[in-house]
């Protein structure tokens, strides 16, 4: 029985994903053009909405970090996805900053509930049914989102509608994902008849762990909010490409929607911290490859690493905060996309002014890299140092066995 619902519960999880990131998050990366084009809408004024709408992400994640009730996170996780519908809806209402300022922020409040406190709750019932505590499905939700929204917007423009019909038409569409992510997501049941508290014992890790990984994790926010909000713009931008943007965020969903999964096997086999010292590496690279080679192929390439590698850090710093608090995942979660979130807030807004002084967001990217490598030295630091690395890294190989014994 447990193994159907299993399926299900992943699977709300993976439609909350589309509906509160794909849409009411990332559908503005492939309008963002757009709305320039047909609005008064300029650079630095694109940058504030995405630091705004970071901002309410930012909100969100203090407020999963602050609460420890299931039922409460349950009540806010489906507030969070009528906030997405009514967000979406509220941008093609006006072309206003302040009334675009205020639905980037809901739309940011609405997709910390589907990252983190779904992610919670999904975690949660895993390890209290005795089932696998991994997230990759609910996170290879991410990836789906970006791709759906990219389509989606791809279709309306070959139909030529304007920006406000578009963001009416991905609302509609939000409606009918908003049911399987009620529906599907069970109320929680704390305390499930015969299963022992022993499982949801807390490790937690000690001072420098969680002060060096939150300084690794805002530099990975940074990396990761400048290419993933400006993205189609930058490709726009470059004439042999104009027109292929939002196919490149299409190719950069394509690599995140099995990032999680992948990086999983990859951290099995060398460790949770090996495995996210390589993905921020690679991520490096995704970033500043746009700034040396603006070809067609390598623009691509770039956007399929970077969906790769950015979903997977993620992946790989929540499963970690799970692991180290099973019994309150989203409670390090919380402060570590705290971190990741003060980063989202202000970057954008940088990078937006930047591109409106210089013509193109070069400097910007630039930045993005110099940051993710300063948050890479981070890590390698724990990784040689602290004892709760060792300790994950334990974790990670026993599970290997675990499994290993099951199959």
């Amino acid at each position: 029985m447990y193994r159907l619902q299993r399926f299900q519960v992943l699977l709300a999880g993976v439609f909350s994903q589309i509906l509160c990131i794909g849409i009411a998050r990332f559908a503005y990366t492939p309008l963002l053009p757009v709305m320039q084009a047909e609005t008064w809408l300029g650079d630095a004024e694109g940058g504030w909405l995405a630091a705004i709408n970071y901002s309410g992400y930012m909100c969100g994640a203090l407020l999963a970090a602050s609460i420890s009730d299931l039922h409460l996170k349950d009540r806010l996780y489906r507030v969070g996805l009528i906030l997405a519908i009514f967000s979406t809806l509220g941008m093609a209402l006006a072309d206003n900053f302040l009334l675009w300022s205020s639905m980037r922020f809901l739309a940011g409040l609405s997709s910390s509930a589907s990252m983190l406190i779904a992610s919670g709750l999904i975690l949660n019932w895993l390890i209290r049914h005795n089932q696998r505590s991994e997230l990759g499905i609910h996170f290879a939700g991410v990836g789906i989102g970006i791709i759906f929204a990219a389509l989606a917007v791809e279709w309306m423009l070959r139909s030529q509608q304007s920006w406000d019909a578009q963001w009416f038409g991905l609302a509609l569409i939000g409606g009918v994902l908003l049911l399987p992510a009620w529906r599907w997501l069970p109320r929680p049941d704390p305390f499930p008849s015969g299963q022992s508290s022993q499982t949801m014992a807390d490790q937690p890790p000690t001072a420098r762990f969680m002060w060096a990984m939150q300084a690794a994790y805002f530099c990975a926010g940074y990396g990761y909010v400048v290419s993933a909000t400006f993205i189609v713009a930058i490709v726009e931008r470059v004439p042999e490409l104009q027109g292929q943007g939002t196919w490149v965020f299409a190719v950069l969903g394509l690599g995140a929607a099995p990032s999680v999964i992948i990086w999983d096997l990859v951290a099995r086999r060398t460790g949770y911290l090996n495995a996210l010292i390589l993905a921020m590496l690679l991520k490096i690279v995704s970033i500043l490859l746009p700034v040396w080679d603006t070809r067609a192929e390598m623009v691509f390439l770039s956007a399929f690493i970077f969906g790769v590698t950015s979903i997977g850090c993620v992946g790989l710093v929540l499963t970690m905060a799970g692991r180290l608090y099973p019994s309150r995942p989203a409670k390090l979660m919380g402060r570590m996309t705290l971190s990741y979130g003060v980063a989202q807030v202000f970057a954008p807004a940088l990078t937006g002014i930047l591109a409106a002084r210089s013509g193109d967001y070069n400097l910007g990217l630039i930045i993005a890299g110099s940051v993710m490598c300063l948050g890479t030295l981070l890590i390698l630091l724990l990784k040689l140092t602290d004892a709760t690395a060792q300790r994950l890294d334990e974790s990670s190989r026993a599970q290997r066995a675990s499994l290993a014994v099951k199959n």
